[in-house]
């Protein structure tokens, strides 16, 4: 197949949002989550999560258009300053994929997707017990793309958790160990299998290839 951008500004709404979804290759599949003023807590997937830099420990989401009505996720992260990101796991990777139904806002997905709650002290925002790992993030900035009237959401990490098993003793993370689950496209979900491991690499190190 070979897409011109006229063929793709041709197809259809869902052919086009499964296809472009796509092409960056298998993403990270998160569970951002917050609690409202009202004290309603809210659960939702993204698979949008990046890293921005180590020091100080920022990550990004990208926030869909908000239009006349905003997500429960962005007024939540306006308004407390405060949401978590969670890695999802197969163990609930069904029920993580279904928070991205249109619910009420006055419904939490945490309990209509059979998730549970889990808070830290001091902390405000509700992480998702069913995760291992998982990070409390205090929102920064918002970056917005005029482009497509999305939002850059930055957030500082305050909390930290790893499975003991994923980290080795050079500071190495395996997300094969951790259990973490990536996603394509709309709908599609991937196990992660770690293939090799290398050195920092420097130009004088480089090999013959």
């Amino acid at each position: 197949m070979k897409l011109t951008k006229q063929d793709i500004a041709n197809l259809d709404r869902v052919t086009r949002l499964k296809i472009i979804n796509a092409v960056t290759g298998v993403k990270p599949a998160n569970l951002i989550a917050t609690v409202g003023k009202n004290g309603t807590t809210n659960v939702a997937i993204f698979s949008s999560v990046v890293h921005l830099g180590s020091n100080p420990p920022l990550l990004g989401f990208i926030m869909r258009p908000q239009g006349d009505v905003s997500s429960d996720t962005y007024q939540n992260i306006m308004t407390s300053k405060t949401y978590t990101i969670n890695h999802i796991h197969p163990e609930f990777v069904k029920r993580g994929h279904y928070t991205s139904a249109k619910f009420d806002t006055e419904i939490s997905e945490f309990e209509r997707c059979n998730l549970t709650e889990e808070y830290l002290a001091n902390f405000k925002a509700p992480f998702v017990k069913e995760s291992t790992f998982k990070m409390g993030l205090k929102f920064q900035q918002e970056i917005k793309i005029e482009l497509n009237k999305t939002s850059l959401i930055i957030g500082e990490i305050e909390h930290l958790i790893i499975p003991e098993k994923a980290i080795n003793e050079q500071s190495d993370i395996n997300l094969e160990d951790s259990n973490t689950v990536g996603i394509s496209g709309l709908n599609s979900y991937y196990s992660l299998k770690k293939i090799a491991d290398h050195p920092y690499a420097r130009e004088s190190e480089t090999p013959q290839f």
